[in-house]
């Protein structure tokens, strides 16, 4: 992880990068809408403040370009402006009234087949699975390549350290994916298996994100609020918590931690490189190939065959968290592998658990602008066309969450937050209330495989906690932060994992 582009490395927190998510509520503010015949890409106006280094601003023109070629195979000259987020005086400003949030208050139906018929058993249910999951594959994620080179682990190290004051035992473990068929692009998944030192030769649940043993910078501060290198924003933490690696070793548990950006960069001018390269053999990708969050799924799902091996791990309760870019890509890694217990999902907004077809802080056009667009395939540019809309999705969120049917999954986020003015928007970018909605829309699938769904489809006050079922929500107070919403996680957890 030494070798990303981000700001703060929060690997900690989930497979995102939690500095790049905070400067994409600068509003990933565009030059416009480029109604031009030669397409132009959707870089940000505050592109040029993000890259400091020569490096930076070449990884931004690349990803532009890499953008640009993707928008004339699909025949895109012009796409929609993305939302900013910080100036209410400017144009465009991210929509944070309830009252204008559902431009298109109907959502494709969870329990209805593509011919017609209603869902009413568990296998017509795995019929229906097989439509949304392909839906997603073609438009959205992209798809995972037919063959991906094996990966072969090594176990690099094993110490005794003390985190948090706790003593622990950390396995470094690589593995290296074969790359026989093309040596110009390597690829290595570096993990972290952190484990209390007290279980040693006992089994036991792991987090994957749950923490980390070099974070750049910690959410767990003394005072309230954090400054955000490199820009002129602020998160609103509130009162201190423990930090997540000191709840899960002190449960007895411990946390693994995966370098996804090192098996694929976080932009567009790396998709010839790293796993989607190596696979592609460094030509450029297809329209319906996998995009970064299906890349960083694939290096967690890979991470499960490694410790399945480890004597100190409980394959059978391994969970996978993310925050914010780290959530979207973790709520992917959930649904692609039933290997998974239980995920928490934090502020993963649109691509994540947040309804598309919502008018609420994050746009479909942001996450397609260029600085962003890689994490998903080449054709969800399609709904950031102009002229078109997240409306023509065949899907939204509440089916893609629905595919993790019946295991547990733990959504969160945090609030709106205008004061002081450096915290504008909070974590309103990221819609709760579009997660809530599409977590009560996914819940008949638990209910139809004989778990116990959310049990209400109220928005509850913030601070409510909601876990009386096999899903859970809570809204914490608070900024762009998973921690206060870290306890509670790990209660639901130990509470499903007591039923294996």
């Amino acid at each position: 992880m030494e070798k990303r582009q981000d700001f703060l490395k929060e690997r900690k927190y989930g497979t995102g990068k939690l500095a790049l998510a905070c400067m994409m509520l600068l509003g990933s503010a565009a030059i416009g809408i480029f109604a031009v015949a030669a397409p132009q890409a959707a870089v940000p106006a505050d592109a040029a403040a993000r890259a400091t280094t020569p490096e930076q601003k070449a990884i931004i023109a690349a990803s532009a370009k890499e953008q640009v070629r993707e928008m004339q195979v699909l025949g895109i000259t012009a796409l929609q402006t993305p939302k900013q987020t910080l100036r209410p005086d400017l144009p465009n400003m991210a929509n944070y009234d309830e009252a204008k949030a559902n431009p298109f208050p109907k959502i494709p139906e969870l329990m209805v087949m593509k011919n017609g018929t209603k869902v009413t058993t568990a296998a017509q249910w795995q019929q229906r699975r097989a439509e949304i999951k392909a839906a997603f594959d073609e438009y959205v994620y992209g798809k995972y390549p037919a063959h991906i080179p094996k990966v072969t682990w090594k176990v690099e190290s094993v110490t005794q350290q003390t985190v948090e004051g706790i003593p622990t035992i950390v396995k470094h473990v690589v593995g290296h994916v074969d790359n026989s068929a093309y040596p110009a692009i390597t690829v290595n998944i570096a993990v972290d298996v952190v484990t209390p030192a007290s279980t040693k030769g006992k089994k036991v649940p792991v987090i994957i994100g749950g923490g980390n043993l070099h974070p750049r910078i910690s959410l767990n501060q003394p005072g309230p609020i954090l400054k955000i290198p490199g820009s002129t924003m602020c998160l609103v933490l509130g009162p201190h918590t423990e930090p997540s690696e000191k709840q899960l070793l002190e449960r007895g548990w411990g946390f693994v931690t995966v370098d996804n950006n090192g098996v694929q960069a976080d932009n567009g001018a790396g998709l010839d490189k790293g796993i989607i390269g190596l696979v592609n053999k460094g030509q450029p990708r297809k329209m319906d190939d996998w995009g970064v969050l299906r890349a960083w799924a694939w290096a967690d799902s890979r991470t499960i065959d490694y410790l399945l091996t480890d004597h100190d791990v409980d394959g059978s309760k391994i969970g996978v968290m993310g925050h914010s870019r780290g959530g979207k890509a973790a709520l992917v890694a959930l649904v692609d592998d039933p290997r998974f217990a239980i995920g928490f999902i934090s502020s993963s907004g649109k691509g994540g658990a947040a309804f598309y077809r919502r008018d609420y802080g994050e746009s479909v056009a942001n996450v397609e602008a260029s600085i962003e667009f890689h994490w998903m395939a080449g054709n969800f540019l399609r709904y950031d066309a102009v002229g078109h809309s997240a409306n023509e999705l065949p899907v939204d969120s509440h089916e893609f969450i629905a595919l993790a049917a019946p295991r547990p999954i733990f959504i969160g986020g945090g609030d709106f937050i205008s004061t002081p003015p450096c915290a504008l928007p909070g974590d309103a970018w990221q819609d709760a209330r579009g997660m809530f909605m599409a977590e009560v829309a996914a819940s008949p699938a638990w209910t139809l495989l004989g778990a116990k769904g959310l049990g209400t489809t109220t928005f509850p006050k913030v601070e409510t906690l909601i876990d009386t079922g096999d899903m859970a929500f809570r809204q914490h107070p608070y900024g762009h932060t998973p921690t206060p919403n870290w306890s509670y996680f790990v209660s639901f957890a130990a509470k499903e994992f007591a039923k294996k």
